[in-house]
């Protein structure tokens, strides 16, 4: 299981990579490993808005069908369509081709809690 450590991490297994006021968002190995085959995606729109720790997607597997939580409140800049077509390749790279959307960030203390790798990979160890 990989835990990039240039991403900063959710505890709703989100990851988030800032570059500037840019936040790309997707989804942890470990949650992509827990779901199983991922079948289906629903992002937002680009140009509408994502709230901190409010649902903003849903990822859909043949397990369980699970809410994508925003670690971040903003802008939707971008959407990573490719993924909609082929949800599969969130299983494949979930930290690469597999990002789902790019938040213009609102306000850069939304980062301050965020989890680092190693803060991360502590917490799911403690979950199981």
């Amino acid at each position: 299981m990989e835990f990039p450590k240039d991403l900063k991490y959710t505890k709703e297994h989100e990851w988030v990579k800032v570059d500037g006021s840019i936040a790309t968002v997707g989804i942890t190995d470990y949650a992509q490993d827990s779901l199983g085959d991922v079948v289906y995606v629903e992002l937002p729109q680009e140009g509408g808005s994502v709230t901190k720790n409010e649902p903003f997607g849903v990822v859909e597997s043949v397990k369980a069908v699970s809410d994508l939580y925003s670690p971040v409140s903003g802008s939707v800049a971008e959407v990573n369509d490719a993924i909609i077509d082929s949800p599969e390749v969130i299983n494949d790279d979930p930290y690469g081709d597999a990002w789902m959307i790019r938040v213009e960030v609102h306000s850069p203390n939304d980062l301050s809690d965020l989890l680092s790798a190693e803060e991360y990979q502590k917490y799911i160890e403690e979950e199981k």
